[in-house]
């Protein structure tokens, strides 16, 4: 009896997973990954500054499926099959053990994405799956029960069991191989992108981070809270890419053109600062102003403020002319910036859009289409904020195709 099949088109983090999980399940199933590029899992091994941020310590389906600007309702689904708490697991069995950050984020204690590369595999090898590298695939062919793979070298693959998980693509066209197969696209977009401000001078503070500042969209509701990094293009950081993930299709339509207020100490309002100053005046009343920096701000980034505001950095704090300090509060708390224009985030490119998700089993990760057609990963309309939430959508997805597939008799 011929032994069934499984091509898993994409050797990411998503493919992978699928790959392993399928063939571990069921020993009797042959498995292929075909990868378009002559690497495997090079997000992986660019993630998180090169240490891969596996997974986020959240524990709460709920809470979980709230980092998703896309897709929410679907991951809620799909996390009752495969979680954060079995990613961890199931890299502690073989081995990798996992720690957690400040803010959540989860790496390998070594501190090295070549632990997840090495990890994965190492599964791949052991559990005897073939790796097809500078294969790109230009069609798939439905025939009977079975699928033809077509690759651009003009080579050609039968298949019992196909997943897609070749991550997510820049442009519509890009996704013609699979509207051939008979399914919807999400119109793509750049999600988790930084904001570029040409000619604006806060760029001369590049390098320059804040632990904690809020940015909002003026003219919208759109406002993300976090550590914010000033770049010599603009502003990046997690409260900006966040925000960028949440906003891409509003961003898009305004052709990346628009204006953000930014607090850069949340802790206060303008009134609450205004009470605040007005009692620290008080008491460091012969301190220079540019010497005695009450917010902990880096201090490049107070003489900025200072020198936006018209203020004297010469004068004492009991010298402060209203004009001048009234602008100072308003910089503090509320400084406008004009963006105009984006920057990739390439360490971690995602793209909003993909397959819809109405036409995916979140059970299975099965096409309601095509018969043993599965998704896994960025190709199907789900993407999360940066954190590890995107690597936690690819481990869930893979694993359930990858079981669904070796179930089928």
């Amino acid at each position: 009896m011929k032994r069934k099949r499984l091509i898993v088109i994409g050797g990411g983090a998503a493919g992978f997973f699928c790959a392993i999980n399928a063939a571990m399940a069921n020993a009797s199933l042959e498995v292929i990954i075909v990868e378009k590029s002559s690497k495997l899992l090079s997000k992986v091994k660019i993630s998180g500054g090169g240490r891969c941020n596996v997974t986020h310590a959240c524990f709460s389906i709920s809470e979980m499926t709230k980092k998703y600007p896309r897709g929410g309702n679907f991951v809620k689904k799909t996390f009752h099959h495969f979680f954060t708490t079995d990613t961890i697991e199931w890299f502690k069995q073989r081995g990798v053990e996992l720690k957690t950050e400040e803010d959540g984020r989860m790496f390998p204690v070594t501190d090295s994405s070549q632990t997840i590369i090495d990890c994965l595999l190492r599964e791949a090898n052991r559990n005897k799956i073939q790796v097809l590298l500078n294969a790109d695939v230009k069609k798939i062919e439905t025939a009977a029960d079975e699928f033809c793979l077509q690759l651009a070298d003009g080579r050609n693959f039968e298949s019992d069991f196909i997943c897609i998980a070749c991550g997510g693509y820049p442009k519509l066209s890009m996704f013609d191989w699979l509207k051939d197969t008979g399914h919807s696209i999400i119109s793509p977009l750049p999600s988790l992108f930084t904001f570029n401000m040409p000619g604006n001078k806060i760029t001369n503070l590049m390098g320059i981070s804040v632990e904690n500042a809020v940015v909002k969209i003026i003219g919208s509701k759109l406002s993300q809270q976090g550590p914010l990094l000033i770049t010599h293009w603009g502003m990046s950081g997690p409260a900006v890419l966040k925000l960028s993930a949440w906003g891409a299709r509003e961003f898009a339509e305004k052709k990346y053109s628009f204006s953000i207020v930014v607090n850069w100490v949340p802790e206060y309002n303008e009134n609450s600062l205004r009470e605040f100053i007005q009692q620290y005046r008080f008491e460091k009343a012969t301190q220079k102003i540019i010497n005695k920096n009450p917010f902990q701000l880096p201090q490049r980034l107070w003489e900025y403020l200072l020198e936006q505001s018209e203020v004297n950095v010469n004068i004492n704090w009991a010298d402060l002319p209203a004009k001048e300090q009234n602008k100072l509060i308003k910089n503090i708390c509320a400084q406008e910036h004009i963006v105009n224009g984006k920057t990739t985030f390439k360490e971690e490119f995602v793209t909003a859009g993909g397959i819809d998700l109405s036409e995916v089993d979140s059970s299975t990760m099965m096409s309601r289409k095509v018969k043993n057609l599965f998704f896994a990963g960025e190709i199907i309309d789900v993407d999360g904020i940066t954190g590890g939430f995107n690597f936690q959508n690819a481990w869930t997805t893979g694993f359930i195709a990858g079981n669904a597939i070796a179930d089928v008799q």
